[in-house]
């Protein structure tokens, strides 16, 4: 047994106090305020927290017997049979679940899912529109299996802010979606159907707070259409997935996923119900860099341990070249190892919110729900998601935040930037697309301003 006297040297505890003084000869004139930041929505960071007494803001959420999350990958490669390898050599490599992106023909989902178990592997959708269409493919790859983990992930108001413009009226695409989601609720009990996604808001630079909101009242919009369509209300908060994205600032992630559960539960409770929220989390495309790509590994890993730390049920980390094109196996198992190295090597799920009694994210995660809150609140006072959209609101919030966002200190871009370009490989085609019009519904086409994805790097990047 080691002596006691070597790990404690003797040294009376310094209180905070003592750690006031400090700061206070350090600063010289400037207040002891000056120390103080704030995040791009004007959230207050404080130098200095004192613990909080607070119990675990979720409940341990483990995949299966021994993963504390789902470990999900993603492929939006153009060729089915590749992106049938792809996903195959992933689930070998450790992967737990896919998603698909790009592809809603029956024959092609057919070809990108060859020979997944999809009892045993959760399959997902990235479809935007054409979800619906996705959805009745995959039922038929499925073959009306009970015990199949699907996730159709409807996300049709994402779709929406996304592209600016909806084929058709965009709430006659959340009505579709609903209606084709209830017709296959009952042949797989285990599926979810509605992906409400705030990740569109965070990749147009959108605040945390914001994010959290647009999640939410996508969350509200859907589970209103599923009641319409016949779901019981409780069943119907059951089937939404919150989608929200993992920044390489791990606190700010952190905080926000802990926030998006306690707006979720106030929803949930609201209409009656006792629903946990379930949250995927994908790492962010915003954080990325094309100059000196290798760094965004260290982004990425940071990132995932934010999603793991923060509390998502399932994390998609992205590939540390999606800034320049579609990753390599090489790339590909770099971010499926990032995870697996998390949860197995550093233990990051072996504790139910390891963020519980800070005293910094304890506060963090207070404001931004406080602040999501009242953001939801102006969206369902400007007539819901829809109409917050169409009448600007969201964009002149993620508009706002982008305006206030510092300028960014970025390794490798703004700060040590290489003295030579190192060669990245990336796969050459581009990655897989639907076009919006194969899933135009009868009407007027919606129009919203577009919430389109940027990269805070990438006006300080040379030019290759």
């Amino acid at each position: 047994m080691a002596d006691a006297r070597l790990l404690d040297p003797g040294f009376p505890p310094a209180g905070e106090d003592a750690w006031r003084d400090l700061v206070a000869r350090t600063l010289g004139d400037k207040p002891f305020e000056s120390l103080t930041k704030a995040t791009a929505e004007g959230l207050p960071i404080a130098p200095l927290y004192a613990g909080a007494d607070a119990p675990a803001a979720f409940p341990p959420r483990p995949f299966h017997a021994e993963r504390p999350w789902d470990l999900r990958v993603l492929s939006a490669h153009p060729d089915p049979a590749r992106v049938n390898a792809e996903l195959l050599a992933d689930l070998e490599g450790g992967a737990a679940s896919v998603i698909v992106r790009g592809h809603a023909a029956p024959d092609a989902l057919a070809r990108a899912l060859k020979d997944v178990v999809v009892e045993l592997a959760p399959v997902g959708l990235d479809a935007g529109f054409h979800a619906p269409k996705a959805a009745d493919a995959l039922h038929a790859v499925a073959k009306a299996s009970p015990g199949a983990r699907l996730a159709f992930n409807f996300d049709p108001l994402g779709a929406f802010a996304e592209a600016g413009a909806s084929p058709g009226p965009v709430e006659s695409h959340v009505v579709s979606a609903a209606t084709v989601g209830v017709r296959h609720a009952q042949t797989y009990p285990h599926a979810a159907l509605f992906l409400a996604s705030g990740r569109v808001v965070h990749e147009a630079g959108g605040g945390e707070a914001a994010e959290v909101a647009f999640a939410a009242a996508s969350a509200i919009a859907y589970a209103k259409a599923l009641v319409r369509a016949g779901l019981p209300m409780a069943e119907a908060f059951a089937r939404i997935t919150l989608g929200l994205a993992a920044d390489a600032d791990y606190f700010l992630t952190i905080a926000k996923l802990r926030a998006a559960r306690a707006v979720f539960a106030r929803i949930a409770a609201a209409c009656g119900v006792d629903a946990q929220a379930r949250i995927e989390a994908r790492s962010s495309r915003r954080m990325l860099t094309a100059q000196d790509a290798w760094t965004n590994m260290i982004r990425l890993t940071a990132a995932g341990f934010a999603a793991a730390a923060g509390g998502a049920d399932a994390v998609t980390l992205g590939a540390f070249t999606d800034a320049i094109g579609l990753p390599t196996a090489f790339a590909r198992r770099q971010s499926r190892n990032t995870q697996l190295v998390l949860m197995e090597e550093a233990g990051v799920g072996r504790v139910a919110d390891p963020a519980a009694g800070s005293g910094y994210v304890e506060a963090l995660t207070d404001q931004i729900a406080r602040a999501a809150w009242e953001r939801l609140q102006a969206i369902e006072a400007a007539g819901g998601a829809v109409a917050a959209l169409t009448g600007g609101l969201v964009a002149r919030d993620v508009a706002a935040a982008s305006a206030a966002r510092r300028e960014p200190k970025i390794l490798g871009v703004t700060a040590f930037p290489p003295t030579e370009p190192a060669k990245v490989e990336v796969e050459a085609a581009a990655p897989a697309a639907l076009d919006p019009e194969g899933a135009r519904l009868p009407g007027p086409d919606g129009k919203c301003p577009p919430l389109k994805p940027m990269r805070l790097s990438e006006t300080h990047e040379v030019a290759a």
